[in-house]
């Protein structure tokens, strides 16, 4: 792998992996605790948000040098409300019934703390190119993260994957699992087995280079 290439793709496993905003950096905890009661929601407000965070970042830093200081972060707003929009038309286009189940959190992108940080700190100090990769990488994270919760509260609450029936007639679902508790139980377990894989990982690394 050639350094470019290398590069590139340190720049995109950062948001999927080491900086992964669901359950490294615990961010847009609204979204993903209130939409996630199924695989499809949570798949179409990871897709959703992914291509908000990718053309305004690009917009950003295509922008930067001429945007003044003392009203970027209005200006990073605009731009991020803009495709917000556009995203919630698409939505209604396609499916009402989708439009309804996530509500108001698709207008809600526009304050995803997510996409105002890469624009923040990373698109507005970047040029485009690493800012679209960098930002596709945190937004594939977050959908991960939403899909990691979605699809285990979809089976045990609903015996469904993505609307597939899994189980029998026998199968009781667990109710709490799409009632908000439920999101922050699976949330709590997944966060737990993520600190348990980091301390397993840091003690192996530790013995290597005892």
């Amino acid at each position: 792998m050639n350094p470019t290439t290398a590069t590139t793709w340190d720049e995109f496993m950062e948001g999927v992996w080491r900086q992964n905003p669901v359950f490294v950096m615990v961010l847009g905890m609204c979204p993903t605790l209130a939409v996630t009661v199924s695989g499809v929601n949570a798949l179409s407000m990871g897709v959703a948000t992914t291509f908000v965070l990718v053309c305004s970042c690009a917009l950003v830093s295509l922008m930067r040098s001429f945007t003044p200081k003392e009203v970027r972060i209005a200006v990073y707003i605009v731009i991020i409300a803009t495709f917000v929009t556009v995203v919630d038309y698409v939505i209604q286009a396609i499916s009402l019934a989708l439009y309804d189940a996530l509500g108001a959190f698709i207008q809600l992108i526009v304050v995803n703390c997510i996409i105002l940080g890469r624009a923040e700190a990373h698109a507005s100090k970047n040029t485009p190119m690493p800012a679209m990769i960098n930002a596709a990488g945190m937004g594939v994270g977050f959908t991960i993260g939403l899909l990691a919760l979605g699809t285990v509260r979809e089976v045990l609450g609903a015996g469904t994957l993505f609307g597939v029936a899994l189980f029998g007639a026998q199968f009781q679902p667990w109710v709490i699992m799409v009632l908000p508790p439920g999101g922050f139980f699976v949330l709590g377990a997944w966060l737990l087995l993520f600190s348990w894989w980091a301390r397993r990982k840091a003690g192996k690394e530790a013995t290597q280079n005892a």
